[in-house]
């Protein structure tokens, strides 16, 4: 077994008066696809948000790096490219698809230092990674949404991370852009050797990428292979009449992004 690099050991995650994710206990290994999923209020960016360090436990302990989540030093913070909710973007924002990737290098560079010659390098090669380098004086709003995720995607490659850490990538853009950005991702993971942590909704869509997927319902209710937790009834205790399984097995679970 790979290293381990995010450790919870019976952490639990909330704020005054509501606790959102209790009692956890998951490692997840260098060079893992971890998938995320639960329904709405299941946990699930609670899970987000203390990996990057920006919430700490209640109770119990997370480790990243080996490094206590609270004490996440910059050039910790680094190692983790992230890839927030998808968010409206004002199509008229003064801003070029180059420059968008450039800010993944001020967690490196520090506060108050220009990029250097190195840094638009790096930020080129994180373009050439995702297929965007041919764009890059382009408006970021005048791309397409999937366009867009790509550019944010090398946004967080330009950190030269270990973890990649993508929350609900394929939210609000097309079927077919959602499967090219999902195929992108697992390439990044098998090229450049990225932990990659997925946070989605969408069960039917990563099943076939991920090497493990972790189900949430506040608590950490199932993990392990596909074929192990996306069982009917594990299933059906978590999403209960959310819940529809097809003649060809697919799960079909309504989900409104309203999670906590």
């Amino acid at each position: 077994m790979s290293n381990t690099i995010i450790r919870f050991s019976h952490a639990t995650f909330g704020f005054p008066g509501v606790v959102a994710l209790q009692d956890i206990s998951l490692e997840i290994a260098e060079g893992e696809f971890v998938g995320v999923i639960g329904p709405n209020g299941s946990g699930k960016t609670t899970l987000c948000r203390a990996v990057l360090g920006l919430l700490r436990p209640l109770e119990g302990s997370l480790r990243i790096f080996d490094c206590a989540c609270e004490k996440l030093r910059c050039h910790h913070r680094a190692r983790i490219g992230y890839l927030p909710q998808k968010g409206a973007l004002d199509r008229d924002f003064p801003i070029t698809v180059l420059e968008t990737v450039l800010m993944g290098r001020y967690g490196a560079l520090g506060l108050f230092k220009r990029p250097s010659q190195r840094d638009r390098e790096i930020a080129l090669e994180a373009l050439a990674n995702v297929g965007m380098e041919n764009q890059r004086d382009t408006a970021l709003g005048h791309l397409s949404g999937g366009q867009q995720q790509r550019v944010l995607i090398a946004r967080a490659l330009a950190q030269q991370p270990q973890v990649l850490l993508l929350d609900e990538p394929t939210t609000g853009i097309d079927l077919t852009t959602q499967h090219s950005v999902l195929d992108l991702v697992r390439r990044l993971h098998r090229d450049l050797g990225l932990t990659v942590l997925l946070i989605t909704h969408d069960i039917n869509m990563i099943r076939t990428l991920v090497d493990r997927l972790v189900l949430l319902k506040t608590r950490l209710f199932a993990a392990g292979p596909p074929e192990e937790v996306l069982k009917p009834d594990v299933l059906r205790q978590v999403y209960g009449k959310d819940l529809v399984i097809t003649e060809k097995d697919l799960v079909i679970v309504e989900d409104y992004h309203h999670h906590r």
